[in-house]
């Protein structure tokens, strides 16, 4: 907030009246921010509450809308106080707006897009390498061959198996 400003209304009669200046960042700015900026109010609640109630007046003129667009010069009362908004941005179009962010959007999905095919491409890439590979007889995932057990190989680790007690692991409690 800035110092006291000099308003002057043109009605029939000019009227001085002393202002408190909001500095806002941008216009339009909703009604409620204003005196949540203004430090009129504690809260977003208790000055919607004020607003609807009717008792803010915007540039003379009671004011029941919370989201009431206010620009550079308007004039609030609340509380038998004066603010009068003041910002040198210019006047922000909310379509302008909107259009920035799908445009914003678009692009994130570009990007994920093209993250998606860079993945791809190194999927096929490794793969095609494999089948390389595979063709040269360098397999990528080779493990060594095992000789298969006999049936007679089999029987006798099984004999050995229960003669031995293994002292670590699942199988080391004997149950019978």
């Amino acid at each position: 907030m800035s110092e006291p400003d000099q308003v002057a209304l043109h009605d029939d009669d000019e009227i001085e009246i002393e202002a408190i200046g909001v500095e806002v960042s941008e216009q339009p700015i909703e009604l409620y921010k204003v005196l949540k900026i203004a430090d009129a109010v504690s809260g977003g609640g208790e000055a919607k509450y004020a607003i609807s109630d009717g008792f803010v007046a915007v540039n003379g003129e009671l004011e029941t809308r919370k989201r009431r667009k206010l620009y550079d010069g308007d004039l609030v009362e609340f509380n038998q106080e004066f603010y009068l908004v003041i910002c040198d941005a210019p006047v922000t179009d909310p379509a302008v707006k909107e259009k920035a962010k799908e445009k914003a959007k678009a692009q994130q999905k570009a990007d994920q897009k093209a993250k998606k095919a860079a993945k791809q491409q190194a999927v096929k890439e490794q793969r095609a390498e494999q089948k390389s590979n595979a063709k040269s007889g360098l397999s990528a995932k080779a493990e060594p061959m095992k000789p298969k057990a006999t049936p007679e190989q089999d029987e006798p680790a099984k004999e050995n198996e229960s003669e031995q007690t293994p002292s670590t692991g699942r199988n080391s409690i004997r149950f019978f």
